[in-house]
């Protein structure tokens, strides 16, 4: 019973501390990969900016300023000017073709020239790492110089949706091994008044359960380890119902067998062995399981 107890002990820490180990990943895994998107998508916006500044310069503007990048959803930025400004489609294009195409976590984009006056959208094309994918048109037109909004939309990244894939599929396995722990750490049962350091007292008959004895004036009867254990249930339980499926899951699923037709002659020897006392019965309960029956 010791050893046995030793083990359940065992497997309790190691489950413990695979629980804290899965747990203590997964969260240095979210924050590190949070902190490299977080930067990543900083530089982005700085590219985004230099983008607006470097339209400037080829609408022949050099003082007046690129106002603040807007993010105005997820993955969707705007850049916007001071003044007025005329472009060229081709050169906008390359623009951000030379400072997106290599920048981290961009991948394909969809860019639309918007009037501020009505938000119509004056040129917009659409950049994918598959050529089959782009959608490009009136290149090699002038644009009339006026108030105009840059907006960029990106496609989500794949890091962003492994990210949240790998934190969705942990949640079930943890839950799993905390099911697991849980189910294995049972409540400690309040033992009853007949029992003192493994040794309980059941009508005239001293069960011994760490020496795997039954005493009876001075007549000792010896148990097997298994027949101790079928035991060692009732008597935690006198007069109560013990199911089946809970004596054969307790006394053998350590082994990884769980036997079927043993219960039934264990049982019977030790109805046997506790004949001694005849206000001692294992009786059978139909439907049900059996009961340790202690009569005064």
């Amino acid at each position: 019973m010791h050893h046995s107890r030793n083990h359940l002990f065992g497997k309790r820490k190691y489950l413990l501390g695979l629980i804290l180990l899965l747990f203590v990943s997964v969260i240095c895994v979210a924050f590190s990969t949070e902190d490299s998107n977080d930067f990543d998508i900083a530089k982005r916006e700085v590219l985004l900016r230099k983008i607006g500044h470097k339209l400037l310069l080829q609408s022949g503007d050099n003082t007046s300023r690129v106002l603040p990048v807007k993010k105005i959803a997820e993955n969707e930025y705007q850049i916007t000017f001071e003044n007025d400004l005329t472009f060229q489609p081709d050169s906008l294009m390359n623009t951000t073709r030379r400072f997106l195409d290599k920048a981290p976590l961009v991948g394909d984009y969809i860019v639309n020239v918007l009037n501020c006056s009505n938000g119509s959208v004056a040129y917009g094309y659409a950049i994918s790492k598959n050529k089959e994918d782009e959608i490009v048109a009136c290149t090699g037109r002038s644009q009339p110089r006026a108030c105009y909004i840059i907006n960029i939309k990106f496609k989500p990244t794949g890091i962003n949706t492994a990210k949240n894939g790998y934190l969705l599929a942990s949640l079930p396995f943890l839950a799993f091994v905390g099911f697991v722990f849980f189910k294995s750490v049972k409540p400690r049962r309040v033992l009853p008044d007949n029992h003192h350091a493994n040794k309980f007292t059941l009508g005239s008959v001293l069960f011994d359960a760490e020496n795997r004895k039954l005493i009876i004036n001075e007549k000792t009867i010896d148990l097997t380890g298994t027949e101790t254990r079928v035991l060692l249930i009732f008597a935690l339980s006198p007069n109560e119902t013990i199911e089946r499926s809970r004596l054969q899951k307790e006394i053998w699923e350590d082994d990884g067998v769980i036997v079927g037709r043993s219960l039934d002659m264990f049982i019977s020897k030790l109805r046997k062995k506790l004949e001694i006392d005849p206000n001692i019965k294992i009786v059978v309960i139909r439907g049900k399981g059996y009961r340790l029956e202690i009569s005064s």
